[in-house]
């Protein structure tokens, strides 16, 4: 069976897990409180050229979105994210869940636009009833997309343009940070990212760690206590340093941004593939995921061979499904899947 269906089906680089092997018989404080903590956090303030940034280290992507959005909002506020948005599909309503709703606009192929967030905020506050509807409070989007697709600078700049006329905070989601970064297309580094953000995370996960995602305020914006709201979502690891180590490794060396390339070269040599054997794309993705579009009666018997992730209906006949290289995607694999398709 050759895996496909996501970025996380292997457990950590090889890197990563030799780090945390030679740092094992040492003490740590609790907390985050560590050496390594502190030495990730200042190798991420230089390579986001952010050196007043603060650093916070969580666990997964869900556990930070819902953490993040939640220190951000009061209680009568929203959070505005594309209906196709990861906060507003694929995590069982765990913003709702805090008492936040999602407001939701449409989807470019996975991305916002900043007219229209304009013009959504412009509407809501020339309806002479906002003070019985939820505010929008602050903007999610994710770099990559849901769909694998990217921001360019000018639209993450129109959209940050947006948010800083109306004082809304811009959070964008990281989690395949490392994937978008590495694709040939992309005019967007992490320095911009730092500098068009209010927060964001630098993705592990899905990036070869264990666990952990680091959390990034750019601008002296921390919320007022953090940690104590951190902990109150369950979500303060005792032992930080597990991820700090982690994070720590993966800033040495550009180790990175060389698991980035590596991943983006797979995917190229997959599409490739894809293209060759006449599958249909359901739109073109620079990054790590892919997306084509499969007759349903063939869906049983791909599955016996190849690992994909359901994505979405497609039409009567058809399904939308997402093959996904990574960190751990061999040359072996590409080859095999060449000959399995």
């Amino acid at each position: 069976m050759l895996h496909f269906e996501n970025d996380y089906n292997k457990g950590i680089h090889p890197q990563l897990l030799q780090a945390l092997v030679d740092s094992n018989q040492e003490s740590f404080a609790g907390y985050g409180m560590d050496s390594y903590c502190a030495q990730a956090a200042e190798k991420m303030k230089a390579a986001c050229h952010c050196p007043e940034a603060e650093i916070f280290f969580l666990s997964g992507g869900t556990q930070t979105n819902q953490v993040v959005i939640d220190s951000l909002l009061t209680s009568y506020e929203g959070v505005i994210a594309a209906e196709t948005g990861h906060v507003s599909t694929h995590e069982a309503g765990a913003i709702e869940f805090t008492g936040h709703k999602v407001l939701t606009l449409p989807s470019h192929q996975g991305k916002i636009q900043a007219a229209e967030l304009a013009a959504y905020v412009d509407n809501f506050y020339r309806d002479g009833n906002y003070d019985h509807m939820v505010f929008p409070g602050m903007v999610y989007i994710s770099h990559p997309t849901e769909y694998g697709t990217l921001y360019t600078k000018e639209e993450l700049t129109a959209i940050s343009d947006v948010c800083r006329q109306y004082q809304l905070p811009l959070f964008i989601d990281g989690a395949r940070l490392g994937y978008g970064l590495a694709a040939k297309e992309t005019d967007v580094d992490l320095p911009t990212i730092a500098e068009l953000s209010d927060v964001f995370y630098i993705g592990g996960t899905k990036m070869g760690a264990f666990i952990g995602e680091a959390v990034v305020f750019t601008k002296q914006n921390t919320p007022k206590h953090f940690v104590t709201t951190v902990k109150q979502h369950g979500a303060l690891l005792a032992k930080g340093w597990l991820i700090g180590v982690q994070f720590d490794r993966f800033f040495t060396d550009n180790l990175y941004f060389e698991i980035g390339e590596h991943a983006i070269k797979m995917a190229e040599q997959s599409k490739a593939i894809l293209r060759e054997k006449g599958y249909r794309f359901y739109l073109e993705s620079p990054t790590n995921q892919q997306f084509i579009i499969i007759e349903n009666a063939k869906l049983a018997t791909l599955g016996e061979v190849l690992a994909y992730s359901f994505w979405e209906k497609y039409d009567d006949t058809h399904t939308v499904i997402r093959l996904a290289t990574s960190w751990s995607t061999t040359q072996e694999d590409i080859d095999k899947l060449r000959e399995v398709l």
